[in-house]
């Protein structure tokens, strides 16, 4: 850091209201002054003092660069996403949170005046007005509060499902195979029993033919697959996959007042499935991915998604899954979408996705333990070159304080800045449980998602040809039971000119093959 009786400098140009800052605070600040429209993260700390003249700000049109929030627990890191997300809507920009802890909600209100809130915004010297965001809550497979939140499980895909059944890679590749063969025969995987009974039928006697042209499925592998599909189920996870299925341009609307819709999935009732919402969230990203077109560099984001518990994701993660995150990260910017991950430290977060993080919001680290100064001597090494000593601001700074760095409006690191930041306007804390019941049903989207339906797919289908099968008094034909002399349903689906089209029907889509992601997951119009 600087002496502290350092001559005050003369403020450069666009460092408005500066004069009397040390000259490395000043040079600081000048790469904050942005010409065009910024988020207000808060003010600059220098020497332990809080120099509120001295603005800390993201470019509005680099939050598509995506970004990293870290820190320790208890350091403020959710009241950031708050900030950060009240200011996006502000500006026209729909966010989506993970709402892990249950305590996100309360953006749906107006915060509440109180001593510290005041003091904070007073040192900071911001206007502090309680303001509400338009908010839409949502709930996986309507587990807890929310609109339901399902995906069908050909949709989901091969990749992403392996990650929750957690398959080794050559169960993955066989899980592909399977999808494979689904989409080719027309059997739709609404949910898992017909994930289920498509397995099954590959390793029944008549079913096993099947496969032997494009490799076969050995009975070991199928075997891992069931118990695994088995064990997911008693964990209650089926509603989680079926229709109607979400569609993720949902997370795009904006308000009648034109300001941006605050998306908040509530996963307090998934706490203790990590990788089932983890992935979920992925699903939502690949999803986007694959619908939106590509718009380049925009004034402003589409959609900006905040990635709770980022950890979650990459913990037991395959080669081939974070192959594709990563590609997902780098490439869905030119999509007009920003992804921030929100985690414990950066090495939470592999090296190549952290690459493509170009603004940094850094919390207080501890430093207790012989892994925590490792952590510590590691996450300052990520940031660029400092006039301030990291380590220690890193391990002193306090709850709502912050060590950023964000790109420039020239995609240009700006300096590291030591920063107080603001208080959030919208409450700080969830909001009563029966006001969240009211906004729920309230919502226009509460009756197109709220109830579950369950259309004819693979697993009737595959049971109807049982049943024909065992009327008629003959074992199912090598075929899979299809007779010949009247083409059957799925004959006819294969046979037609729809087969290879990708139009959706009913909210899902029943083309056949299927063309599939990066993640394996299905390609969707909308």
């Amino acid at each position: 850091m600087s002496d502290s009786e350092a001559p005050p400098a003369v403020a450069p140009e666009g460092v408005s209201g500066a004069r009397g800052l040390p000259q490395e605070a000043l040079e600081i600040a000048s790469g904050y002054a942005f010409a065009g429209p910024a988020l207000d993260l808060g003010v600059l700390l220098w020497d332990g003092r809080c120099l509120p003249d001295a603005r800390i700000r993201i470019p509005l049109p680099v939050l598509n660069r995506h970004g990293l929030v870290a820190g320790a627990t208890g350091t403020g890191k959710t009241k950031t996403l708050q900030l950060i997300a009240e200011q996006l809507s502000v500006q026209g920009v729909p966010v989506f949170l993970a709402d892990i802890k249950g305590d996100v909600s309360g953006i749906s209100a107006p915060g509440v005046s109180n001593d510290k809130v005041l003091a904070r915004a007073q040192e900071v010297h911001q206007e502090w007005t309680p303001t509400a965001c338009p908010a839409e809550f949502y709930a996986l497979g309507g587990m807890g509060k929310g609109i339901p939140v399902r995906a069908t499980v050909t949709s989901f895909g091969p990749v992403l499902l392996s990650k929750v059944l957690q398959l080794n890679q050559t169960q993955e590749q066989s899980l592909g195979l399977i999808f494979h063969y689904a989409d080719q025969k027309g059997l739709e995987l609404f949910d898992l029993k017909d994930l289920r009974a498509v397995v099954t039928f590959l390793t029944s006697d008549e079913g096993k033919t099947e496969l032997k042209g494009i490799g076969g499925l050995s009975p070991a592998t199928a075997g891992v697959i069931l118990r695994s599909l088995t064990a997911f189920e008693a964990q209650g996870m089926s509603p989680f996959f079926g229709e109607p299925e979400f569609d993720t341009s949902e997370l795009l609307r904006t308000a009648p007042d034109g300001r941006g819709t605050v998306s908040v999935l509530e996963l307090p009732e998934v706490q203790d499935k990590p990788q089932l919402f983890s992935t979920f969230l992925m699903w939502m990203l690949a999803d986007l991915f694959h619908d939106l077109p590509e718009v380049g560099d925009l004034d402003k984001p589409k959609l900006v998604f905040f990635f709770d518990e980022a950890h979650l994701l990459f913990t037991g993660a395959s080669k081939a899954f974070l192959e594709s995150i990563t590609q997902t990260v780098r490439l869905i910017r030119s999509k007009g979408v920003g992804v921030f991950f929100v985690t414990q430290t950066p090495k939470d977060v592999p090296s190549d996705v952290l690459a493509q993080l170009g603004n940094r919001v850094q919390h207080a680290l501890r430093a207790f333990t012989p892994d925590d100064q490792k952590a510590l001597k590691a996450t300052v090494k990520t940031f660029p070159n400092s006039a301030y000593d990291l380590e220690e601001v890193l391990t002193g700074i306090g709850t709502g304080e912050a060590v950023v760095t964000v790109l420039s409006e020239k995609g240009a690191p700006t300096p590291v800045a030591a920063t107080r930041l603001r208080a959030p306007q919208s409450l700080m804390g969830p909001v009563d449980p029966a006001a969240l019941d009211r906004a729920v049903q309230a919502s226009p989207l509460y009756g197109r998602y709220a109830q579950a339906v369950d259309r004819k797919s693979a697993y009737e289908k595959l049971a109807a040809r049982d049943a024909a099968a065992a009327q008629a008094g003959r074992a199912p034909a090598k075929d899979g039971g299809r007779a010949k002399e009247e083409p059957s349903v799925v004959e006819q689906v294969v046979g037609s000119g729809i087969f290879k089209s990708l139009a959706r029907s009913m909210g899902t889509q029943i083309g056949r093959e299927i063309t599939r992601s990066l993640f394996g997951t299905a390609r969707r119009r909308r």
